[in-house]
């Protein structure tokens, strides 16, 4: 188990903090017999093999071993050691035959029979500002001078060529880079685009198997759209879990060689997948701001993950996350598109259930208006010509139901359904809301099964009799309409029962009014007393039958073009606004 590469601090000759010994130019790669003739010539092929085995384009990595092999070649050497020292912290990059344990940092200031440990010989194989090579070669006898010439020789070729191989590494990881930078910027796609971040993950770092998982930090959940040989299955589980959470919250690069002996690991997932984690590396993904908006987590490479590896995909990061976070706003742009085209659709087929206009009917004139807060809402109103008691009526609806937005307006719809069903049976009046109430409560338990909240309405349904001289009315738990006689005085309707859908079995019963002509009936909705101002006080009832008293002797159309405009006006910068409905009645 491995999180990352264990480190010493190596002597200052080493870390190129103490002055440097002056060396001959380095030998190139095509080095002649002429470079060679400082070498005894009885160790000359040795030598020579040891140059050989550094021919050629190799990455660095095999190039460190065939360095350490090269080095072990030579008479005598039992175990060569190559460290890589990057900003004054060491690893061991390669090593091979009898050496002393790693952690002993048993490398001396000076090697050589005048100093030191005469079984030791140590040189720095280039260094610069931030990074250091050093070849540790160890023998079971002092090492001649002749050797010492021989490795002297063997690590300045080895400098030129492992320089040249990390400026070549350095190149193609640039144009690795670059095309990836291009491919990530190919798609707006959020599902393509880290298909593609997977595919150059493993591609470069040869892992079998990847995940991007994205941070959702309201759900405060890590989650993956798609997986890289995982059939494309959502993976969803709580960001304090499992090693891609642990980066997630600590930010910091893990790298494994037994994933399941580390206790962070959570093998559910593999249990799932029917697969088996062996080596893992996770890493975070930030943005230019440094937060961490993901995971990218690659599973069972051939051989260890490296650090090369890690540094590849972190310089990669910041493009990464700067190509999901511009996916992830145009999916979001998508999704917003696609709702406000449905809840436009919406809107027009909520439009469809309400009359366009009241109907002409003798004896009395109606204005009414309806304002949705969203796209669609849930308050109702209608108009039903009804046989009440053998005598041609007209039924008045104004329903509200609780909340707004789209699922209120599919409760109203369902209200509106069944009311129309009803219509031809309307009698006695407290059958109505009776019924609704029976109906809503059994499409609530079905609801709930499913885990869905249910929702409740008030509403005002009134018969229009005897030429608009009479009016029978339920109002149940509605905002009470008010009747505002020619001669000022005014009467709030409240006769009737609860809310409906909250209770079964609700009993309801029905007042009536005789009316003369002259005289209103206002009925509204919540929206219109309970919209408020900056400060918060409500319009509120009583001001409704001020305001309507005020302009009684005008005609329905004026009064509620009126009210409107008082409404509007003191709800101006308000801090709350509802569904709206406004409906006013004048017998003449």
């Amino acid at each position: 188990m491995r999180d990352k590469p264990q480190t010493f601090q190596l002597p200052p000759h080493l870390l190129g903090l103490a002055p440097k010994r002056r060396t001959p130019r380095a030998a190139s790669p095509n080095m002649t017999d002429t470079s060679a003739r400082r070498v005894a010539p009885d160790f000359f092929p040795e030598l020579l093999l040891g140059l050989r085995e550094l021919e050629g384009r190799f990455p660095t990595n095999e190039l460190a071993g065939r360095m350490v092999r090269a080095a072990l070649a030579q008479p005598g050497i039992s175990g060569a050691r190559l460290w890589r020292i990057d900003r004054g912290s060491a690893e061991v990059w390669a090593q091979q035959g009898t050496l002393p344990p790693a952690s002993d940092r048993s490398v001396p200031a000076d090697s050589g029979p005048a100093g030191g440990d005469p079984t030791l010989w140590t040189a720095p194989l280039g260094s610069d500002d931030f990074r250091a090579r050093v070849l540790e070669v160890r023998s079971n006898a002092p090492i001649g001078d002749t050797v010492r010439a021989q490795l002297d020789v063997l690590a300045r070729f080895g400098a030129v060529v492992l320089a040249l191989a990390e400026r070549r590494g350095a190149m193609a990881e640039l144009s690795s880079i670059i095309e990836a930078t291009k491919r990530l910027n190919s798609t707006l796609d959020l599902g393509e685009l880290i298909h593609i971040i997977l595919q150059i993950a493993t591609r470069q770092t040869g892992a079998e198997r990847g995940t991007v998982f994205l941070v959702d930090s309201t759900r405060k959940e890590m989650w993956s759209l798609v997986g890289l040989g995982l059939d494309e299955k959502v993976i969803r589980f709580p960001a304090d879990r499992g090693i891609a959470g642990w980066v997630s919250r600590q930010g910091t690069p893990v790298r494994l060689d037994n994933a399941y002996e580390d206790p962070r690991f959570q093998p559910e997932i593999d249990r799932q997948l029917g697969f088996t984690t062996r080596r893992l590396m996770c890493l975070p993904i930030r943005n230019e701001a440094g937060a961490i908006i993901g995971v990218l987590e690659l599973l069972n490479k051939a051989e260890s993950f490296t650090a090369e590896d890690e540094a590849f995909l972190d310089a990669l990061s910041t493009h990464v996350a700067l190509a999901l976070e511009k996916a992830q706003l145009h999916r979001a742009r998508i999704e917003k598109e696609k709702m406000e085209r449905d809840l436009a659709l919406a809107r027009e087929i909520q439009a469809g259930f309400l009359p366009e206009a009241p109907p002409p009917w003798k004896g009395v004139e109606i204005s009414v208006s309806h304002r949705a807060s969203q796209m669609v809402g849930g308050d109702y109103y209608d108009f039903l010509p009804v046989n009440a008691g053998g005598k041609q009526a007209l039924l008045l609806v104004v329903a509200d139901v609780e909340g707004k937005g789209a699922a209120s307006a599919l409760v109203m719809a369902n209200v509106q359904a069944t009311l129309h069903a009803l219509a031809d049976h309307a009698e006695p009046l407290v059958r109505l809301p009776a019924t609704i109430n029976q109906k809503i409560l059994e499409g609530a338990r079905s609801s709930q099964s499913m885990g869905r909240n249910t929702k409740y309405l008030t509403m005002f349904m009134a018969f229009v009799e005897n030429d608009g001289r009479k009016l029978r009315y339920v109002n149940a738990g509605h905002v009470p309409p008010v009747v505002v006689r020619a001669d000022g005085r005014c009467e709030t309707l409240d006769t009737g029962g609860m809310v409906v859908g909250l209770l079964p079995d609700a009993a309801y019963e029905s007042g009536s009014v005789d009316l003369a002509a002259g005289d209103l009936l206002v009925a509204c909705t919540d929206g219109i007393t309970e919209a408020m101002d900056a400060e918060g006080n409500e319009y509120g009832k009583p001001r409704l039958a001020e305001s309507v008293c005020k302009c009684r002797e005008q005609r329905p159309a004026e009064v509620l073009r009126r009210i409107l405009e008082e409404v509007d006006a003191h709800s101006q910068g308000g801090i709350h606004e509802d569904d709206r409905i406004l409906m006013v009645m004048k017998v003449v």
